[in-house]
């Protein structure tokens, strides 16, 4: 079986499986470190094994890749890139800076390498108003989540300037709707909403509570017998496993189709082979290393 020869190689103590909430069972059954965006960013400095297998979106293993310059970042399918992303390139921060020179620039780790690269910090969403907070600057240039930026707005005093205007998640955004969870409120009366906070603010105000996905992991083990769960569907995998004796209702149409490219065949082909390397820029990436390990301080 395919997973025994994973497991094999495995075996080697070369190689060490990182997969986000939202992959697919068989990834996360696999994997020897399950997590969100923040959780994956720390568990990667403290890996031992020349190889880290970043079974996530590839600006995840680009991350993977800033913060560990000494080991080899591989990524089983390296077209799984995300859209949102690539709605805020270095470029569009530069152009944001020059408009407003006494601004700091905050920017999600769901950037690519370039734009980390032009930001004072990064943040994560289980973060972002720590790291606001411990800026000196009243003015924010945040990007590239919209929605995020407007979580951020409500919990803190500075001015969030949302860079670009329309950056969203299309998951979050389209495909996890009020209507979505009023529906299955209707079906689960007694349930807690746990939103994430890329969906729309009109999600996120029907929301008991607003979290990240490891977040949504501490509040289920606090909190109700019942969830329904406003991020990626494969969340609910996660919380199942943690949670066996607990329901989570799932939006099923809430799907990443990029997050689900990895598969087992193509996990024990890049262990194998070695070929799908995940590089940066040096320039690049010690400019981003400073802003994710300027995050990765604030505790």
């Amino acid at each position: 079986m395919l997973k025994d020869k994973i497991l094999e190689l495995k075996k080697t103590g070369d190689f060490v499986i990182l997969a986000h909430n939202y992959q697919i069972p068989d990834i996360q059954d696999i994997a020897d470190f399950r997590g969100d965006s923040l959780e994956l960013c720390r568990i990667s400095q403290d890996i031992d094994a020349q190889y880290i297998v970043f079974c996530g979106v590839t600006f995840m293993a680009e991350t993977a890749a800033i913060l560990n310059p000494e080991k080899t970042v591989l990524i089983p399918d390296n077209t799984s890139r995300c859209p949102l992303a690539a709605m805020l390139p270095a470029e569009r921060i530069k152009e944001a800076k020059k408009k407003y020179p006494e601004a700091a620039v905050v920017v999600y780790v769901n950037t690519l390498a370039e734009a980390k690269a032009e930001a004072d910090i990064t943040c994560t969403s289980a973060n972002p108003v720590k790291v606001v907070n411990s800026l000196d600057k009243n003015t924010i240039l945040f990007g590239p989540d919209k929605n995020l930026a407007w979580y951020t707005q409500n919990h803190t005093e500075k001015k969030i300037l949302p860079l670009p205007k329309f950056g969203h998640c299309r998951v979050h955004e389209f495909m996890i709707t009020k209507e979505d969870v009023l529906s299955l409120k209707k079906e689960h009366p007694d349930a807690l909403v746990l939103a994430h906070p890329e969906c729309l603010p009109e999600v996120q105000e029907l929301a008991d509570y607003i979290c990240s996905t490891s977040q949504m992991l501490k509040r289920a083990a606090l909190d109700s017998k019942e969830f329904i769960i406003g991020t990626e569907k494969e969340m609910c995998y996660r919380l199942k496993k943690e949670f066996p004796e607990k329901e989570f209702y799932s939006i099923e149409k809430a799907i990443c189709t990029n997050m689900k490219k990895h598969t087992l065949p193509k996990l024990y082909r890049v262990m194998k082979k070695k070929d799908k390397v995940v590089t940066v820029d040096h320039d690049i990436a010690q400019r981003a290393r400073r802003a994710i390990e300027r995050m990765l301080e604030l505790r």
